[in-house]
């Protein structure tokens, strides 16, 4: 740590927020502690961070002792909390209940991300719900350019793929609406029935997978925050 960037404090919470309170760096530790441990995931998990800054991020992490490299039978690595990367869980996943409770939801609906958005659903989805044999749902977002329209989740053994290009299966199920809407739906910010009683997300398919919606969707992990903002 260089003089320019330490607090020059003996304070604990000045030593740890040299560490955990440069850009992108808590964000990370959320992709890591939702379970992305391979690069490529974890970029899927921040589209706008450069692969530059995460490889210098997941460097200083490491070198804090916060994660470890570990190298794969492939010839590649992976990166993995360390007991004291997984004693921040609580602290991240607070920063996050925070910010649900009490920043006003307009300002979140302002950061708009589909590819976040997309890869945070894939990895909650509920396969349970959902038919034994092979389903693939689309999810449209017509506002958008043609290159991030469209998002399909597969789903098969258990599995969820997400592909941004059309994998070539029958769909099952089409949902359309508008980023905003299926953003607010995500956050628990409003409910799905309203919003498909409103006309603001749309089904297409099979209805028994579209009455199911929820039960596979599911939501955020911090959609049950009690909001404190209007």
């Amino acid at each position: 740590m260089s003089e320019t960037s330490s607090y020059g404090q003996f304070c604990p919470v000045s030593m740890a927020a040299e560490i955990l309170c440069s850009r992108w760096t808590v964000v990370l530790l959320r992709e890591m502690l939702c379970g992305s441990t391979r690069f490529n995931d974890l970029r899927r998990g921040l589209p706008r961070m450069s692969p530059t800054l995460l490889s210098k991020r997941l460097k200083e992490l490491e070198l804090s002792g916060v994660i470890r490299t570990v190298p794969t039978a492939a010839g590649t690595f992976e990166y993995h909390l360390t007991e004291a990367g997984e004693e921040l869980r609580p602290i991240v996943l607070g920063i996050g209940f925070w910010g649900q409770r009490w920043v006003e939801s307009r300002l979140s609906l302002r950061n708009l991300d589909p590819t976040l958005l997309m890869w945070d659903m894939r990895r909650n989805l509920s396969t349970d719900p959902l038919p034994p044999r092979r389903c693939t749902i689309q999810f449209q977002y017509p506002e958008l350019a043609p290159t991030q329209r469209n998002y399909w989740l597969v789903i098969e053994s258990g599995q969820v793929d997400l592909c941004h290009v059309d994998p070539g299966f029958e769909v099952d199920l089409l949902v359309t609406s508008s980023l905003r809407t299926m953003t607010s739906i995500w956050m628990g910010l409003t409910p799905l029935k309203t919003e498909i009683s409103a006309g603001r997300v749309q089904l297409d398919g099979d209805p028994a997978l579209g009455r199911a919606m929820q039960a596979w969707l599911k939501l955020s992990v911090f959609a049950p925050a009690e909001r404190r903002v209007a």
